[in-house]
């Protein structure tokens, strides 16, 4: 169960590359590129990507979310917590 006090980290199974704006990742399976399950992220979804770190919780990171999207705090946390559910569905990030 994700809450605000989870700390995610990336899946090691997961290579991430970033072309402009976008981030593009790609899962591994038996360290080959799995192409036909490619993930892309927007703007949003990219910014929260580069703050898991392994060592932030997501109430930091629903903070910092907050303060760089100028939104209300109840939107960022149900957006954040969404993204997470979303990537933890896929096995992108790991608790």
């Amino acid at each position: 169960m994700i809450d605000l006090d989870s700390v995610v980290s990336h899946s090691p199974d997961i290579v991430t590359r970033k072309t402009g704006n976008e981030y593009v990742l790609v899962p591994l399976a038996n360290n080959i590129a799995d192409m036909n399950r490619l993930f892309t992220l927007n703007e949003s979804g990219a910014f929260i990507w580069e703050l898991i770190d392994g060592e932030k919780n997501i109430r930091e990171i629903v903070e910092r979310f907050t303060e760089e999207f100028d939104i209300e705090s109840e939107t960022a946390t149900r957006d954040v917590l969404a993204f997470m559910e979303n990537m933890s569905n896929y096995l992108i990030i790991r608790l």
